[in-house]
């Protein structure tokens, strides 16, 4: 087995920062900054944001940056109509955001790589639900990054209805590659949402479960049930309520589900036996929402 590089000074520091840093806090003050709606300060923000990025504005519904109300509603800005076309074969499993595959593939029983030579479990991950844990030993998974320049809202890979959706508390470390290297178990260390579904494939009844994980800067996690999930005070385990007075708990394939605030990664579970991913899609490959990413058995 080959042994992962050693990180760089940079690297190192870069994660030893993290450590230091008061992360929700820091978090807070981004969450309110960015849905200051004075002009001069969010027009400050959007444009010191595409001096350092470059997201591609011809795809969002409002093409120009500076008409958008505060900085958070052009981060999480929709896109225009067919921008995304959803893969419609009901015998595929299509993504539900635009980013990077980060790693992809099976479940050593309850393990999920994370990074070369680091990996967690189910159980950590959805801390405390030993009975949807159990479902998803052995299966698939895909961890899927957004950087700060994608598009930041999630769709559902699958048809679905919610069955139990909770708030797990935890730090805000980065979600990028160096920290993901860096920290052991990071995604069951960071704050997240677990969300699980019912589907029906094939006549069959089966369910997947998408998670979706907080990070450095994430002021807010919301799902169109729920609104803002997360900062949430206290800042404890909670389960979220199953209603369906926001928005219907069944949700078509490519229908909107939640959202980011900044970059950050959604986790994918499926049980055993239920897809194989495409050979193409390996750690690295860039991804859109409702692009194939698996076929169904």
């Amino acid at each position: 087995m080959s042994v992962p590089p050693a990180p760089s000074l940079r690297d190192r520091l870069f994660v030893a920062m993290q450590h230091a840093l008061p992360q929700h806090f820091l978090s807070r003050i981004v969450l309110r900054l960015t849905r200051i709606r004075l002009r001069p300060v969010k027009n400050l923000l959007i444009r010191s944001f595409l001096r350092g990025f470059t997201p591609n504005m011809s795809e969002a519904s409002q093409p120009n940056p500076l008409q958008y109300p505060s900085f958070n509603a052009f981060f999480t800005r929709s896109l225009r109509a067919g921008a995304r076309p959803i893969d419609i074969d009901p015998g595929v499993l299509v993504s539900p955001v635009d980013g990077t595959v980060s790693q992809i593939g099976r479940l050593d029983g309850s393990k999920l790589l994370q990074a070369k030579g680091h990996d967690y479990t189910l159980e950590a991950l959805l801390d405390g639900a030993p009975e949807t844990a159990e479902g998803y030993k052995g299966g698939a998974f895909a961890t899927l990054y957004l950087a700060p320049y994608n598009y930041h809202r999630i769709h559902m890979p699958l048809a679905g209805t919610l069955r139990a959706a909770w708030f797990v508390p935890g730090k805000l470390f980065s979600v990028n590659a160096v920290t993901a290297a860096a920290v052991p178990g990071l995604f069951a260390k960071n704050e997240r949402v677990v969300c699980v579904f019912d589907c029906v494939i094939d006549g069959r009844p089966r369910s997947f479960a998408m998670v979706l994980v907080g990070a450095l800067f994430v002021g807010s996690i919301a799902t169109v049930w729920h609104g803002d999930v997360a900062p949430r005070s206290p800042h404890e385990r909670v389960e979220l309520p199953l209603d369906a007075s926001r928005s219907p708990l069944k949700l078509s394939k490519g229908a909107e589900m939640g959202r980011f605030n900044m970059g950050s990664t959604v986790i994918l579970l499926l049980p055993p036996d239920m897809l194989d991913w495409l050979p193409k899609f390996a750690s690295g490959t860039r991804i859109e929402v409702g692009q194939m990413l698996a076929r169904l058995r």
